[in-house]
């Protein structure tokens, strides 16, 4: 059976145990997908090839580097004409202590998660956007504690119309 993009069971084993363990060997990613290894790189390679891979990285203990203050944003802007959309979006894919942006329906148009040393370097953060004159209308921040939860989906259960 085919999902959706031409995606098959294996296709989505194969995305599974990249998403899972990064890059690996052929060999193990064969063991892992259950599927003989020439035939297992072909289809990874074909994956790669159709961008449904953006990339490998290693999820880095931050805490055990430094004390950072994470910081999550909302964010109204006072306008919505892509004008300002798109100088909003230009500047905040400059700043580099913002490490996530996602645009969103409802009561806010952006969520942001900001990562700083300290929350005076934060701060100023903030104030370098406001002063930008970005069309920022207002926002509010919640200070990270702990992280509670941080997984990468299932991709079986996203590709099912009841999955969940």
């Amino acid at each position: 059976m085919r999902g959706r993009y031409g995606l098959d069971a294996i296709d989505l084993r194969i995305l599974s145990a990249i998403q899972s363990h990064g890059h690996l060997s052929k060999t193990r990613l064969a063991e892992i997908v259950n599927l003989s290894p020439t035939p297992c790189w072909e289809r990874l390679t074909r994956l790669k090839a159709a961008g449904f891979i953006r990339g490998y990285r290693a999820e880095i203990a931050l805490d055990r580097i430094a004390d950072i203050t994470e910081v999550v944003v909302t964010v109204s802007l006072a306008h919505h004409r892509r004008a300002d959309i798109e100088r909003f979006e230009a500047a905040i894919r400059n700043v580099e202590a913002i490490t996530r942006c996602i645009a969103t329906g409802g009561g806010m148009d952006y969520v942001m998660t900001v990562l700083c040393p300290s929350l005076a370097a934060f701060q100023k953060v903030m104030e370098s956007l406001i002063a930008a004159e970005l069309g920022i209308d207002r926002y509010m921040t919640y200070i990270v504690t702990r992280e509670v939860k941080s997984t990468p989906p299932n991709l079986a259960n996203l590709c099912t119309r009841t999955g969940g």
